[in-house]
């Protein structure tokens, strides 16, 4: 009988209107653990799709044998991050895969890759497409790199594994996970990624609109959560509008020692001046606590399921 890994494993997988490709990624998803590791769990997020693909990944799980395979139906739309959140805490193995997506352009052998790779005492390892960026995803990674005040190598990952240590460690520090790539890469642990050639040609292309806006909005929480963004572009606008200020103040001054000022004007300008120019220091320290409040306390998106739906065959 074929050695097998003894480690226990959770391959976390992201739906979302997936009828066309799921079956067949589940097909060389199971292929794979099946040949790599004597026991092993699927769990399928689904989230809340508007197609048939939850009836395929049911219809899927009937016509095979020896599969355990967990389907969890979010209540409504949840969103990538909070989907696989959902998925990492229903998980229990010793090591968890978590595939954003059904997109598989890439030799099934790379799943044993990673994992062989995490052996080798990495708790988290990502496997990187080497194709071009998305112009949005270039601007976000160029921006986030530039006020972050860690230097992380972002980049597009098709899947990852995380060990148990991994995944207890990043609940530990935090109550939610608003954004996974960086608080893995700050977890304190070692991370490391395999770089693999695409097998399709040219960037994805016909997202939803809903996934679109979703990517937006996780850009610019990410950017106010994990970097100094927020902070710096207002002390710039603050010091602008201070020296704009302090020209007025000048300006009221020379026009009060020429003689040539309306009674009472210069007062009023010369308050007003002072005035908006300390409004906009306080507004520059209130902003700032602002920002350490967000990063203490992160805000505690809460996600809910419709239902989990355990399907298993001997």
């Amino acid at each position: 009988m074929e050695n097998k890994e003894k480690n226990f494993i959770s391959a976390v997988v992201y739906i979302r209107n997936n009828q066309e490709t799921v079956e067949n990624f589940l097909t060389k998803l199971h292929g794979a653990l099946s040949g790599l590791f004597e026991r092993f769990e699927i769990i399928c997020v689904d989230d809340a799709s508007e197609d048939k693909s939850v009836e395929r990944i049911r219809r899927y799980a009937k016509e095979r044998e020896n599969i355990t395979l967990t389907l969890l139906q979010m209540s409504h739309f949840h969103g990538l991050e909070l989907s696989m959140d959902a998925g990492n805490d229903l998980s229990i193995g010793d090591f968890v895969y978590e595939f954003d997506s059904c997109l598989c352009d890439y030799d099934t052998g790379l799943i044993e890759e990673i994992y062989r790779k995490s052996q080798e005492g990495y708790d988290i390892v990502a496997a990187v497409p080497d194709q071009k960026l998305r112009k949005s995803s270039g601007v976000f990674y160029t921006v986030f790199q530039k006020f972050s005040a860690q230097r992380i190598n972002m980049k597009t990952e098709r899947f990852r594994i995380l060990s148990r240590r991994a995944i207890n460690r990043i609940h530990m520090m935090n109550d939610s996970i608003p954004y996974r790539k960086v608080i893995y890469a700050n977890c304190g642990l070692h991370t490391d990624c395999v770089t693999y050639h695409s097998s399709v040609s040219g960037l994805q292309t016909g997202e939803r609109r809903e996934m679109t806006e979703y990517r937006m909005n996780l850009a610019l929480d990410s950017l106010i959560l994990f970097t100094q963004a927020g902070y710096k572009i207002s002390v710039r606008l603050t010091t602008g509008m201070m020296l704009v200020t302090l020209i007025c103040a000048l300006y009221a001054a020379g026009i009060f020692l020429n003689g040539r000022a309306i009674t009472g004007w210069t007062t009023t300008m010369l308050f007003l001046s002072l005035a908006f120019c300390g409004l906009f220091g306080i507004l520059t320290i209130v902003i700032k606590y602002l920002s350490i409040l967000v990063h203490l306390i992160f805000r505690k998106k809460k996600y809910t399921y419709g239902s989990i739906e355990k399907i298993s065959r001997e």
